[in-house]
């Protein structure tokens, strides 16, 4: 009865580690993919510092599908947009 039970056992070693080595190896190629760098535009615009005009040029670029990722101010007057896509 032990004999049977660690027979069993082996087995369902084997299969399970045998599953994981063919996993594996068809996991291979979707890790390469997942690798590939990713390529950006950057875009720096100066606007005017009142919110409106600010708001209407985040929304304009917004709409384009460009990402707002910093604020810096320029000329300590005049803060620039730096946008992603």
């Amino acid at each position: 009865m032990l004999t049977i039970r660690i027979s069993v056992a082996w087995t369902i070693a084997v299969v399970s580690l045998g599953a994981l080595g063919f996993a594996v190896l068809l996991g291979q190629p979707f890790a390469a993919k997942a690798q590939e760098s990713k390529r950006f535009q950057y875009m720096i615009v100066e606007v005017l510092p009142d919110t409106q005009n600010m708001q209407t040029k985040l929304n304009e670029f917004g709409a384009s599908g460009w990402e707002l990722v910093a604020v810096s101010m320029g000329s300590m007057t005049e803060p620039r947009l730096v946008f992603k896509k």
